[in-house]
């Protein structure tokens, strides 16, 4: 599971950029989509017409209020077609203005990443928003099939991770507090882009105090063994994907794949705005 890890985790910045680039919030604002509807539409226009409540399940995490204040409406000013044409040329821009067109192992880095994501395309159940995904086309130029591939690598891994909170318990605010109390994540980052109200924040922190998961804004013992274990319970649950790479596969590709992420990092393309 940690070679698997590491290529998911190393590989991962060329996905994520999508959220933060520039080139996205252009061509979602020329379709009309502004603040936050140019996230929640993008990422949901593989549903269709998405609604709130569905953003809302899939996503897991987002502040619901929020969530319906964007998306109520944003289909009234464009198509999820439009949408998804939007985001997979915004992707390409970005990706080239970070040079992986140019990267020697890309042909290697997108044959052993489609190997990955075309395996994970055979277990579609119970991973709504990966499935979604899944049933795009594949773009025809090598990046963009890079990027659409880890685009259903990191779907169909955060589907499992949305399983495994549910089974404990943990439910979406939760979640980003666990999370913050690691200190991997700023806390100021979650409670911006996630945008639940203050008093609701600290409201839930208590109630993770009292089932003894957090001491102050730190985890206690049973946080980080809670966490470690959701973890671990994810990875597993993303082996049908990566086990077609085998151990040897695995490693392989976390070894092609910094250049890639450090790429994204150098290019500017993760910088929250």
């Amino acid at each position: 599971m940690k070679t698997a890890r590491a290529a998911w985790r190393r590989l991962e910045p060329l996905h994520a950029m999508i959220y933060f680039v520039p080139e996205g919030r252009r061509r979602y604002r020329d379709l009309g989509l502004s603040g936050r509807a140019g996230y929640f539409t993008s990422r949901s226009a593989a549903f269709g017409r998405a609604s709130a409540e569905l953003v809302i399940s899939t996503f897991y995490n987002f502040n619901p209020g929020l969530v319906r204040q964007t998306v109520d409406g944003a289909w009234d000013a464009t198509t999820p077609q439009q949408v998804l044409e939007a985001r997979y040329a915004a992707a390409g821009e970005a990706l080239r203005r970070a040079g992986i067109h140019e990267l020697p192992a890309l042909d290697e880095v997108l044959a052993l990443t489609r190997r990955a994501a075309e395996a994970a395309c055979e277990h579609p159940q119970g991973r709504p928003l990966f499935a979604a995904h899944a049933a795009l086309p594949w773009p025809e130029e090598p990046v963009l099939q890079l990027w659409h591939a880890q685009t259903l690598l990191r779907e169909f891994r955060g589907d499992g991770h949305v399983a495994c909170l549910l089974s404990e318990g943990v439910g979406g605010l939760e979640s980003l507090i666990l999370h913050a109390a690691t200190g991997n994540v700023p806390v100021d980052f979650l409670k911006k882009s996630r945008a639940w109200p203050e008093q609701e924040w600290a409201d839930t922190e208590e109630r993770l105090r009292e089932r003894g998961l957090l001491d102050g804004d730190s985890l206690t013992a049973e946080g980080v063994r809670l966490r470690r274990h959701i973890e671990d319970r994810t990875d597993l649950l993303a082996l049908p994907a990566y086990a077609a790479l085998c151990d040897s596969g695995c490693e392989r590709l976390a070894e092609l794949a910094s250049p890639f992420g450090r790429a994204i990092v150098d290019a500017g393309l993760l910088a929250f705005d």
